[in-house]
Protein backbone atom coordinates (compact mmCIF):
# COMPACT_ATOMS: atom_id res chain seq x y z
CA UNK A 1 0.00 0.00 0.00
CA UNK A 2 1.41 3.42 -0.90
CA UNK A 3 0.94 6.50 0.98
CA UNK A 4 -1.66 9.05 0.76
CA UNK A 5 -1.35 12.57 -0.75
CA UNK A 6 -2.49 15.82 0.79
CA UNK A 7 -5.05 16.09 -1.91
CA UNK A 8 -6.40 12.87 -0.84
CA UNK A 9 -6.60 13.63 2.56
CA UNK A 10 -8.28 16.65 2.03
CA UNK A 11 -10.93 14.54 0.10
CA UNK A 12 -11.43 12.38 2.86
CA UNK A 13 -11.97 15.43 5.03
CA UNK A 14 -14.03 17.63 2.76
CA UNK A 15 -16.55 14.40 2.42
CA UNK A 16 -16.34 13.81 5.93
CA UNK A 17 -17.11 17.40 6.63
CA UNK A 18 -20.25 17.75 3.84
CA UNK A 19 -21.51 14.49 3.96
CA UNK A 20 -21.35 13.63 0.37
CA UNK A 21 -19.24 13.37 -2.97
CA UNK A 22 -20.91 16.73 -4.18
CA UNK A 23 -20.58 18.64 -1.34
CA UNK A 24 -16.80 17.74 -1.21
CA UNK A 25 -16.37 18.62 -4.85
CA UNK A 26 -18.07 22.08 -4.44
CA UNK A 27 -16.03 22.82 -1.33
CA UNK A 28 -12.63 21.86 -3.13
CA UNK A 29 -13.37 22.89 -6.64
CA UNK A 30 -13.12 19.20 -7.75
CA UNK A 31 -15.64 17.65 -10.30
CA UNK A 32 -17.70 15.18 -8.51
CA UNK A 33 -15.87 12.18 -10.73
CA UNK A 34 -13.06 13.72 -9.38
CA UNK A 35 -13.76 13.37 -5.87
CA UNK A 36 -15.09 9.49 -6.23
CA UNK A 37 -11.80 8.79 -7.74
CA UNK A 38 -9.84 9.91 -4.94
CA UNK A 39 -12.04 8.47 -2.17
CA UNK A 40 -11.98 5.31 -4.03
CA UNK A 41 -7.88 5.62 -4.08
CA UNK A 42 -7.63 6.14 -0.68
CA UNK A 43 -9.87 3.00 -0.28
CA UNK A 44 -7.75 0.95 -2.42
CA UNK A 45 -4.39 2.26 -0.38
CA UNK A 46 -6.28 2.39 3.06
CA UNK A 47 -7.64 -0.97 1.98
CA UNK A 48 -10.95 -0.62 4.11
CA UNK A 49 -13.97 0.90 3.06
CA UNK A 50 -13.85 4.72 4.42
CA UNK A 51 -17.10 5.82 3.78
CA UNK A 52 -20.56 4.22 2.86
CA UNK A 53 -22.28 5.89 0.49
CA UNK A 54 -25.92 6.29 -0.82
CA UNK A 55 -28.90 8.00 -1.71
CA UNK A 56 -28.74 10.25 1.52
CA UNK A 57 -24.75 11.03 1.03
CA UNK A 58 -21.94 9.35 2.52
CA UNK A 59 -21.20 8.81 6.04
CA UNK A 60 -17.77 7.92 7.50
CA UNK A 61 -17.54 4.18 8.19
CA UNK A 62 -15.40 3.02 11.81
CA UNK A 63 -12.60 3.07 9.52
CA UNK A 64 -13.25 6.17 8.14
CA UNK A 65 -13.40 8.21 11.14
CA UNK A 66 -10.19 6.92 12.05
CA UNK A 67 -8.74 7.87 8.72
CA UNK A 68 -10.41 11.28 8.89
CA UNK A 69 -9.33 12.72 12.36
CA UNK A 70 -5.12 10.97 10.99
CA UNK A 71 -5.98 13.00 7.92
CA UNK A 72 -6.73 16.28 9.83
CA UNK A 73 -4.00 16.23 12.01
CA UNK A 74 -1.63 15.64 8.88
CA UNK A 75 -3.24 18.45 6.92
CA UNK A 76 -3.18 20.44 9.97
CA UNK A 77 1.08 19.36 10.61
CA UNK A 78 1.69 20.67 7.39
CA UNK A 79 0.01 24.07 7.62
CA UNK A 80 1.63 24.43 10.85
CA UNK A 81 5.11 23.83 9.28
CA UNK A 82 4.48 26.45 6.41
CA UNK A 83 4.08 29.11 8.74
CA UNK A 84 7.03 27.88 11.37
CA UNK A 85 9.67 27.76 8.52
CA UNK A 86 8.02 31.11 7.19
CA UNK A 87 8.77 32.74 10.69
CA UNK A 88 12.35 30.92 11.15
CA UNK A 89 13.16 32.87 7.81
CA UNK A 90 11.83 35.84 8.09
CA UNK A 91 11.49 36.08 11.88
CA UNK A 92 8.02 36.85 12.30
CA UNK A 93 5.31 33.46 12.40
CA UNK A 94 2.10 34.40 11.17
CA UNK A 95 -1.24 32.37 10.25
CA UNK A 96 -3.89 30.67 12.48
CA UNK A 97 -3.99 28.81 15.78
CA UNK A 98 -7.32 27.11 16.09
CA UNK A 99 -8.41 27.02 20.25
CA UNK A 100 -10.99 24.84 22.09
CA UNK A 101 -12.00 25.59 25.64
CA UNK A 102 -15.09 25.08 27.33
CA UNK A 103 -17.31 27.96 28.68
CA UNK A 104 -15.74 29.23 31.58
CA UNK A 105 -12.55 28.84 30.67
CA UNK A 106 -13.14 30.96 27.36
CA UNK A 107 -15.02 33.73 29.38
CA UNK A 108 -12.36 34.20 31.98
CA UNK A 109 -9.24 32.31 31.45
CA UNK A 110 -8.24 33.35 27.85
CA UNK A 111 -8.88 36.85 27.28
CA UNK A 112 -5.55 37.79 29.34
CA UNK A 113 -3.72 34.46 28.14
CA UNK A 114 -4.58 36.10 24.01
CA UNK A 115 -3.75 39.42 25.25
CA UNK A 116 0.01 38.78 25.98
CA UNK A 117 0.23 36.02 23.03
CA UNK A 118 -1.10 38.76 20.63
CA UNK A 119 1.71 40.94 21.74
CA UNK A 120 4.17 38.33 20.82
CA UNK A 121 2.89 37.35 18.26
CA UNK A 122 0.51 40.03 16.22
CA UNK A 123 0.19 38.59 12.81
CA UNK A 124 -1.15 34.93 14.29
CA UNK A 125 -5.05 34.93 14.15
CA UNK A 126 -6.38 32.84 17.27
CA UNK A 127 -9.55 30.87 16.48
CA UNK A 128 -11.62 29.88 19.65
CA UNK A 129 -14.31 27.67 19.86
CA UNK A 130 -16.33 26.77 22.88
CA UNK A 131 -17.11 23.37 23.29
CA UNK A 132 -19.41 21.23 25.52
CA UNK A 133 -17.39 20.06 28.61
CA UNK A 134 -18.94 16.51 28.04
CA UNK A 135 -17.88 13.57 26.58
CA UNK A 136 -15.25 13.22 24.30
CA UNK A 137 -15.35 17.40 24.62
CA UNK A 138 -12.30 19.50 24.11
CA UNK A 139 -10.14 17.04 23.90
CA UNK A 140 -12.24 14.82 21.44
CA UNK A 141 -11.92 18.35 18.63
CA UNK A 142 -8.10 17.89 19.35
CA UNK A 143 -7.58 14.25 18.71
CA UNK A 144 -9.75 14.45 15.75
CA UNK A 145 -7.80 17.51 14.30
CA UNK A 146 -10.25 20.21 14.72
CA UNK A 147 -8.21 22.35 17.35
CA UNK A 148 -4.64 22.69 18.01
CA UNK A 149 -4.90 22.96 21.37
CA UNK A 150 -7.70 22.71 24.11
CA UNK A 151 -8.19 23.76 27.56
CA UNK A 152 -10.15 21.28 29.58
CA UNK A 153 -10.95 19.36 32.64
CA UNK A 154 -8.65 16.90 33.62
CA UNK A 155 -8.05 13.92 33.72
CA UNK A 156 -8.90 13.71 29.77
CA UNK A 157 -10.08 9.90 28.73
CA UNK A 158 -8.92 10.07 24.94
CA UNK A 159 -5.77 8.60 23.94
CA UNK A 160 -2.22 10.31 22.08
CA UNK A 161 -2.90 13.08 23.58
CA UNK A 162 -0.38 15.96 25.24
CA UNK A 163 -1.55 17.37 28.57
CA UNK A 164 -0.14 19.71 31.71
CA UNK A 165 -2.37 20.41 34.65
CA UNK A 166 -2.48 24.23 35.20
CA UNK A 167 -4.29 24.48 38.63
CA UNK A 168 -6.96 23.05 40.77
CA UNK A 169 -9.86 24.49 41.73
CA UNK A 170 -12.32 23.87 44.44
CA UNK A 171 -16.26 23.20 44.26
CA UNK A 172 -18.66 25.70 45.36
CA UNK A 173 -22.17 25.52 46.70
CA UNK A 174 -23.90 28.62 44.66
CA UNK A 175 -27.30 29.61 46.26
CA UNK A 176 -29.87 32.63 45.90
CA UNK A 177 -28.09 35.44 48.05
CA UNK A 178 -29.98 36.24 51.44
CA UNK A 179 -31.14 32.39 51.79
CA UNK A 180 -31.10 31.16 55.32
CA UNK A 181 -30.68 27.32 54.64
CA UNK A 182 -29.17 26.90 51.21
CA UNK A 183 -28.15 23.42 51.61
CA UNK A 184 -32.25 22.77 51.75
CA UNK A 185 -33.05 23.99 48.55
CA UNK A 186 -33.91 21.85 45.24
CA UNK A 187 -30.56 21.16 42.96
CA UNK A 188 -29.71 22.49 39.95
CA UNK A 189 -28.00 19.71 38.42
CA UNK A 190 -25.74 20.27 34.73
CA UNK A 191 -23.59 17.86 32.96
CA UNK A 192 -20.17 18.16 32.80
CA UNK A 193 -16.78 15.88 32.66
CA UNK A 194 -15.58 15.37 36.25
CA UNK A 195 -13.11 12.76 37.90
CA UNK A 196 -14.06 9.88 39.96
CA UNK A 197 -13.32 11.32 42.88
CA UNK A 198 -15.61 14.27 42.58
CA UNK A 199 -18.38 11.84 41.63
CA UNK A 200 -17.59 10.01 44.15
CA UNK A 201 -17.95 12.90 46.71
CA UNK A 202 -21.02 13.93 45.15
CA UNK A 203 -22.65 10.32 45.93
CA UNK A 204 -21.55 10.38 49.54
CA UNK A 205 -23.07 13.90 50.42
CA UNK A 206 -26.57 12.56 52.00
CA UNK A 207 -27.82 15.93 51.91
CA UNK A 208 -27.47 16.55 48.01
CA UNK A 209 -31.04 15.53 46.67
CA UNK A 210 -31.71 14.62 42.85
CA UNK A 211 -31.10 17.40 40.35
CA UNK A 212 -34.86 18.66 39.83
CA UNK A 213 -33.63 20.62 36.79
CA UNK A 214 -30.73 19.27 34.66
CA UNK A 215 -29.39 21.72 31.95
CA UNK A 216 -26.20 21.78 29.95
CA UNK A 217 -24.44 24.78 30.31
CA UNK A 218 -23.04 26.08 34.29
CA UNK A 219 -24.03 29.47 32.47
CA UNK A 220 -27.93 28.77 32.71
CA UNK A 221 -27.04 27.12 36.16
CA UNK A 222 -25.93 30.35 37.55
CA UNK A 223 -28.52 32.07 36.04
CA UNK A 224 -30.98 29.72 37.02
CA UNK A 225 -29.92 29.88 40.80
CA UNK A 226 -29.99 33.75 40.62
CA UNK A 227 -33.58 33.72 39.37
CA UNK A 228 -34.31 31.41 42.86
CA UNK A 229 -34.99 28.28 40.95
CA UNK A 230 -32.71 26.16 43.63
CA UNK A 231 -28.87 25.90 44.55
CA UNK A 232 -26.12 24.18 42.41
CA UNK A 233 -22.33 22.90 43.05
CA UNK A 234 -19.94 24.29 40.63
CA UNK A 235 -16.75 25.06 40.18
CA UNK A 236 -15.33 28.49 41.74
CA UNK A 237 -14.70 29.40 37.89
CA UNK A 238 -18.48 29.28 36.96
CA UNK A 239 -19.38 31.28 39.35
CA UNK A 240 -16.50 34.21 38.47
CA UNK A 241 -18.87 37.10 37.77
CA UNK A 242 -22.10 36.11 38.92
CA UNK A 243 -25.05 38.40 39.23
CA UNK A 244 -25.23 39.88 42.75
CA UNK A 245 -28.43 38.06 43.78
CA UNK A 246 -25.88 34.51 43.48
CA UNK A 247 -23.62 34.03 46.57
CA UNK A 248 -21.48 31.06 46.97
CA UNK A 249 -19.69 28.92 50.30
CA UNK A 250 -17.45 26.41 50.46
CA UNK A 251 -17.78 22.87 51.07
CA UNK A 252 -15.62 22.00 53.38
CA UNK A 253 -12.00 20.81 54.25
CA UNK A 254 -13.24 17.45 52.25
CA UNK A 255 -14.31 19.99 48.76
CA UNK A 256 -13.91 17.87 45.80
CA UNK A 257 -11.86 19.94 43.20
CA UNK A 258 -11.79 20.18 39.19
CA UNK A 259 -8.62 19.57 37.63
CA UNK A 260 -8.09 22.63 34.49
CA UNK A 261 -5.11 21.72 31.63
CA UNK A 262 -4.32 22.04 28.56
CA UNK A 263 -4.34 19.22 25.48
CA UNK A 264 -2.57 19.20 22.76
CA UNK A 265 -1.01 16.26 20.03
CA UNK A 266 2.42 15.13 20.37
CA UNK A 267 3.33 16.37 16.81
CA UNK A 268 1.53 20.19 17.42
CA UNK A 269 3.63 20.34 21.13
CA UNK A 270 6.86 21.55 19.28
CA UNK A 271 5.98 24.26 16.84
CA UNK A 272 7.10 27.96 18.04
CA UNK A 273 3.40 29.49 17.49
CA UNK A 274 1.58 26.72 19.76
CA UNK A 275 5.02 26.33 21.92
CA UNK A 276 4.21 30.15 22.88
CA UNK A 277 0.34 29.82 23.71
CA UNK A 278 1.33 27.06 26.18
CA UNK A 279 3.99 28.86 27.88
CA UNK A 280 1.05 31.64 28.28
CA UNK A 281 -1.61 29.28 29.32
CA UNK A 282 1.09 27.74 31.96
CA UNK A 283 1.12 30.93 33.89
CA UNK A 284 -2.17 30.43 34.46
CA UNK A 285 -3.10 30.53 38.49
CA UNK A 286 -6.88 30.09 38.63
Amino acid sequence: MSDLSAAEMRVLVAVDGEGSVSGAGERLGLTQSAVSHALRAAERKMGAVLFSRGRSGARATAAGVVAVGHARRILRVMEVMKADTYGAARGEVTGTIRLAAFRSAAFHLLPGVLVRFGQRHPRVTVDVRIVPDLGRGVAGEVADGRADVGVVSLPVYVEGLVSKELYAEPYLLAYPKGHPDPRSLPMIDWHENCSGETRRWLARQEWIPPGDITVEDDGVVISMVGHGLGAAIVPRLSAVGAPPKVATAELGDDAPVRRVGYVTTPELAGPVVVRDLLGELRTLKG
